[in-house]
């Protein structure tokens, strides 16, 4: 990202927005910020900006959920890094956001250090998590691995071919399984960004897929990672 910061905060609580909006001038020098307080507003104002290189959104607002907002930014803005802010933190919001493309989530009463740590951290491709919601995940994938049904389950079926990618496409998804965003991606190959974003819708519908999270598991079990 360049140092200028383009920024979109949706949260229909002014008073949060200001909050957000003091940290996010701590985190960056001089950061754009773009404001909303719905679903319908965030909408307006990813269709207005050509870019946006991170967004802040809340999951419950007064015309529906941010997931929405996510999914939006993830079709129109591939390359935006996305944080839920949000004040749940169950399963039922948690993993929803995830899969819909955010790139961290974090907690409204997380400390202010820790918020902006998370925050910094991210533009090196590593998600931004309040301390819980990465505790919830890690024990997610444990009560996963204990079920028996799970460990006795056989062993899943090889790709069909319609799940085959190509040379290229091995290569993007190799890229991005690393925690590399679109433009990084495209600079290592001499692609256009939209390009590149073409790649990884086509592997999003090959391999039936829908987040970076899954994106990275399927590049580690190719051995791609």
């Amino acid at each position: 990202m360049t140092d200028e910061k383009q920024v979109l905060i949706v949260d229909d609580q002014p008073e949060l927005r200001a909050s957000f909006r003091l940290r996010l001038e701590k985190a960056y020098p001089h950061p754009t910020i773009f404001e909303a307080g719905s679903v319908a507003a965030g909408r307006a104002l990813i269709q207005e900006r050509s870019t946006v290189h991170l967004a802040l959104i809340d999951l419950g607002l007064p015309d529906g959920s941010g997931v929405e907002l996510i999914k939006q930014l993830g079709d129109t803005h591939p390359s935006s890094l996305i944080v839920v802010v949000t004040i749940y933190a169950d399963d039922d919001h948690l993993f929803p956001a995830l899969s819909a493309g955010a790139h961290g989530y974090l907690l409204k009463d997380t400390p202010e250090e820790v918020w902006l740590r998370q925050l910094r951290q991210l533009e090196g491709g590593t998600p931004a998590l309040s301390p819980p919601v990465a505790r919830r995940i890690l024990e997610f994938f444990r009560e996963r691995s204990r079920e028996p049904s799970r460990q006795q389950a056989p062993a899943p079926p090889p790709p069909a071919p319609s799940a085959v990618l190509t040379p290229r496409e091995t290569e993007v998804l190799g890229y991005i399984g690393r925690g590399m965003r679109i433009g990084e991606v495209a600079g290592m190959l001499g692609l256009a960004e939209s390009t590149v974003a073409g790649y990884v819708k086509d592997i999003y519908r090959k391999l039936n897929i829908c987040s970076r999270a899954e994106a990275a598991l399927e590049a580690a079990r190719r051995g791609l990672v």
